[in-house]
């Protein structure tokens, strides 16, 4: 096993890190739209935002920890430059024959307390599944099979339990009466997690697939991974 990755040589990592920001994006922008099958109501989002989850797994599972923090942060930093371009571009003067001013207001307009709510529940919620699967690896001793399968899953069970939660509170609390407020958060999650036991099979095979691409299958230990989300993305 590897204990010291030297970036040059990955071949795959770079392809992943721009899926991933692209990914995040995607999931904040469609999650204007709301549509419905049967009784349930959801954001388009929720086509795009459990990719992030799984592309998370598949992460901390190859390359471990540390550079899994490393695209977190790199995914944080898009999502923050695309809510400060839409901002932007919503500002500027419409010119005098371009009429839709206002449905790119209601589209892409800058919604400060949804934007926050998002970035929090992100933040929070990547880092407790990487956490997560990580320590999991560690324990079981980087094992394939059911155990892989189990920590893919257990992670994203905890990761987009605290999206979800963080989400819902911080941009819809007092915005819709309580019982919705719950029935839709109750919704997205089960929503999430069949998305990730649904697509378990491929996140499981493309995992170790890439470890035989890039030769490497990382397990990271107390004594050498550094857990803190605020630790250098350039170390």
């Amino acid at each position: 096993m590897d204990t010291a990755l030297k970036e040059p040589r990955l071949k795959l990592y770079t392809i992943f890190a721009g899926l991933f920001g692209v990914i995040l994006v995607l999931s904040a922008t469609t999650s204007v739209k709301i549509f419905a099958i049967g009784p349930f109501t959801l954001p388009g989002g929720v086509i795009f935002f459990p990719l992030v989850f799984i592309f998370n797994d598949i992460l901390t599972e190859v390359y471990g920890y540390a550079l899994s923090r490393r695209i977190i942060w790199t995914g944080l930093f898009c999502y923050i430059l695309a809510g400060v371009t839409y901002l932007i571009v919503q500002a500027l003067p419409p010119a005098s024959f371009w009429p839709h001013q206002e449905a790119y207001t209601q589209i892409l307009g800058f919604a400060p307390r949804i934007m926050f709510g998002g970035l929090i529940a992100y933040f929070c919620g990547e880092f407790a599944n990487s956490y997560i699967l990580s320590k999991m690896k560690f324990k079981q001793g980087g094992l394939r099979g059911i155990k892989q399968g189990w920590r893919f899953v257990a992670s994203t069970m905890v990761g987009e339990g605290v999206d979800s939660f963080i989400i819902m509170i911080i941009a819809f609390y007092g915005v819709i009466p309580l019982s919705a407020l719950f029935t839709t958060m109750a919704t997205l999650y089960v929503v999430k997690v069949v998305y990730e036991i649904i697509a378990l099979p491929f996140s499981t095979r493309l995992a170790n697939w890439v470890k035989r691409v890039e030769g490497i299958d990382v397990i990271d230990t107390p004594e050498t991974t550094n857990y803190s989300p605020f630790k250098s993305i350039t170390s």
